[in-house]
């Protein structure tokens, strides 16, 4: 009726759970009978990555920050890293003590850019190799405001 008895993927799956091995565990493989492949596949060495989870909860810094304006401390704290200067990605994560570049840039820089609090230097030409950002009009405003707290 297609339904493998083998006990392979419980087996699999007590080694992974208590020897720490990686053996790749699917439902289709649990369900469905078992081919010759699945039997002869090898271990994965490392489980896959994901990227950085984000941050939902306020940090201490986060708390002291007040709400001017606007509500997002992201945005806040990213104004107060950039300040009066010109900041590349890399450094921005660096001075926010960040190390997820795909997070940071849908939680933090495009944020930022959309409430147009930071824009490009080479608005033209946003893959520019000497590409940096730094706070607008009301950016600034936002930092003098933050920054006199």
């Amino acid at each position: 009726m297609g339904i493998d008895y083998t006990p392979i993927y419980l087996e699999r799956f007590f080694r992974n759970l208590l020897l720490g091995e990686q053996w790749d565990l699917q439902n289709r493989y649990l369900h469905i009978q078992a081919s010759e492949e699945w039997k002869e596949q090898p271990r994965l060495d490392k489980p896959a990555s994901t990227g950085q989870v984000q941050d939902k909860f306020g940090t201490s810094t986060r708390e002291m920050l007040y709400q001017f304006d606007t509500d997002n401390h992201n945005i806040q704290q990213l104004v107060l890293a950039i300040g009066e200067q010109q900041m590349s990605v890399k450094e921005m994560m660096e001075a926010l003590s960040l190390k997820g570049r795909d997070n940071f840039l849908k939680v933090y820089l495009n944020p930022a850019i959309e409430e147009q609090f930071v824009r490009l230097l080479y608005p033209n030409s946003p893959l520019h190799p000497r590409q940096k950002y730094l706070l607008t009009v009301k950016g600034l405003a936002l930092y003098n405001k933050i920054s006199n707290k």
